[in-house]
């Protein structure tokens, strides 16, 4: 009976270490959806604009697509609080 009890007390422990790694990785899967969000289309332009330069045409239009991408994405940057909302 004891050895039951054991095997059973391991296996609770181990779903409960599984769970907490499961609720880990979705909370790190969300952030990194939300940081793509942000400035996916920077590092697409930036990205474009390299491969351009590589291939030894000109990235000009790339470059400035990816200045006004990290524009955009600093002003989402800023701290905003509820003082931010207006009401309509």
């Amino acid at each position: 009976m004891t050895t039951f009890n054991t095997s059973l007390q391991s296996r609770k422990q181990r779903g409960q270490g599984m769970t907490e790694y499961i609720i880990i990785v979705a909370l790190i899967g969300v952030a990194a959806i939300a940081v793509y969000q942000y400035f996916g289309e920077t590092i697409r332009a930036q990205t474009s604009g390299i491969a351009n330069e590589v291939a030894g045409k000109s990235a000009k239009k790339a470059i400035q697509a990816a200045d006004a991408a990290a524009g955009k994405a600093d002003g989402e940057r800023k701290e905003k609080g509820l003082d931010a909302y207006e009401n309509k």
